[in-house]
């Protein structure tokens, strides 16, 4: 069973080197119902998570532990706040262990990772 986006390609192509002509009946709508979750909870996952105080941490911690991407919500947080230290320098600290990578997004997202998936810091539309 093809993805939609291998449709959208195969179409595409067709365009482009004149390959025979289809119409939308020949593409198939799939629902999550049709996929094999198997797969997909087998792989990482990404997690959002909500810190508040040091002890929202330990979550967020075992989830990048066990090979999980983690959105953290830090908007409680004030930015120059001790506890705000202390919970980046454990998340750093962990993802030192796992050879991930973190980046704080504003003030208002930490976006912590394990290893073998890095965060590239340039902005998508920016021009160099």
């Amino acid at each position: 069973m093809l993805l939609p986006a291998l449709y959208y390609l195969m179409g595409l192509f067709d365009n482009l080197f004149g390959g025979s002509k289809r119409n939308v009946q020949d593409y198939i709508s799939l629902s999550s119902d049709d996929l094999d979750m198997t797969a997909v909870k087998e792989s990482f996952q990404v997690h959002i998570a909500e810190i508040r105080d040091i002890e929202d941490v330990i979550a967020v911690k075992d989830l990048v532990y066990g090979g999980g991407i983690v959105i953290a919500d830090i908007t409680r947080l004030r930015t120059k706040d001790s506890v705000m230290n202390r919970i980046t320098n454990e998340l750093k600290q962990v993802v030192a262990e796992v050879g991930g990578d973190i980046v704080q997004k504003g003030d208002d997202q930490i976006i912590a990772t394990p290893s073998g998936v890095s965060i590239n810091r340039d902005k998508i539309g920016r021009s160099r």
